[in-house]
């Protein structure tokens, strides 16, 4: 573990009965760094953010803030803010007495017309001045959500916590909103620590991003190293789009698709073995002379996912800019080839 590090996590372990939820999960943040963990459903990641927050004893482990050991500290006198899935918003309060109502608990610091202040200060900060005295079921789940987040950092916490709290809204307020996390995080410079099942929203917004695995770290980097250069299969095939493809691995390569690619660290190094190949390293040009054929298009926007059908039965996934696309269309006949990326290559079974 990093000794500058402003939260250390060390091998946390939680058991519910045969069930290991964490198994010597281990995580390093920074002080101002959002990192966020992925990982399937029962993998450990809500339990770490549960343990961090103190509503979740452990049974092995040990946690630090800033220097000082919290595992054994009550949750209210460990200065977290946490916004959850559920907006959890007080139905009798407006969204600034929400937003105050941390302040209120901490009395002794902060005198009225401070809690005011603060509040609107707050309030402003996620773009809600205009809705201070609505009660919340006169707000939208995305406006909803920006007072839980309000109300979190209104208490300026050591560390806030964000369990899936996009989860419930429609795509195009999820993604405005976690914008408009990424801009006040920054904007404050609060260390964060973020669950949740979409990988979209983990890499845009993360300075890092976890992946979880029966309770253990598989691999934490950047959102892009973690996607180019996963450290072992299971982070290649979980985090975005990969096409199984065997081939021949010697010298560090394998022979695929009639070209040959280098091999990622973690590959197998020789043998037969599967490359997981990613749709957008995947080159397609119409040919009337190629061994395959286009099964089908799925426009996406800015790009399209062709489904294609190689000459020995099986079919791979590419993905162009939508203009790289223009004329390949059903039925096309195209040459496939792969660009100069390296690919990490598993063994066969």
């Amino acid at each position: 573990m990093s000794a500058s590090a402003y939260v250390q996590l060390v091998d946390l372990a939680k058991y519910f009965g045969k069930v290991k939820a964490l198994d010597g999960f281990s995580l390093d943040i920074a002080e101002g760094e959002l990192v966020a963990l992925l990982g399937p459903s029962g993998c450990g990641k809500t339990t770490a953010l549960r343990a961090l927050a103190g509503l979740q004893e452990l049974d092995r482990g040990k946690m630090i803030v800033s220097d000082k050991d919290i595992t054994f500290q009550n949750a209210n006198k460990r200065g977290m803010g946490m916004v959850f899935q559920a907006y959890s918003l007080f139905p009798h309060m407006t969204a600034r007495e929400n937003v105050e109502y941390g302040l209120k608990l901490r009395a002794h610091k902060t005198t009225g017309d401070n809690r005011s202040s603060r509040s609107n200060e707050l309030l402003e900060l996620v773009g809600l001045s205009s809705h201070a005295n609505h009660f919340p079921y006169q707000l939208s789940g995305g406006q909803q959500q920006r007072v839980a987040l309000a109300r979190a950092l209104a208490i300026s916490p050591k560390v806030l916590l964000l369990d899936e709290p996009l989860s419930a809204l429609d795509a195009k307020v999820r993604t405005q909103l976690r914008e408009e996390i990424r801009r006040i995080q920054m904007e404050l410079g609060t260390t964060t620590l973020f669950v949740t099942h979409d990988q979209e929203e983990a890499l845009s917004i993360a300075d890092r991003v976890g992946v979880m695995r029966n309770g253990q770290l598989e691999q934490i980097a950047a959102p892009a190293e973690l996607y180019d250069r996963p450290k072992t299969a299971f982070v290649a095939e979980f985090v975005g789009l990969t096409n199984p493809i065997s081939g021949k691995v010697s010298g560090g390569s394998i022979e695929i698709l009639g070209g040959v690619v280098k091999t990622l660290p973690g590959s197998i190094t020789s043998g037969e073995g599967i490359a997981l190949v990613r749709p957008e390293s995947i080159d397609v040009v119409a040919s009337n002379s190629g061994n395959a054929r286009i099964f089908s298009v799925s426009f996406l926007g800015s790009s399209c996912r062709l489904s294609i059908s190689m000459a020995d039965g099986s079919r791979i996934t590419a993905q162009l800019p939508s203009p790289d696309a223009v004329g390949l269309t059903a039925g096309a006949k195209v040459k496939v080839s792969l660009l100069d990326l390296p690919v990490f290559v598993k063994a066969l079974g």
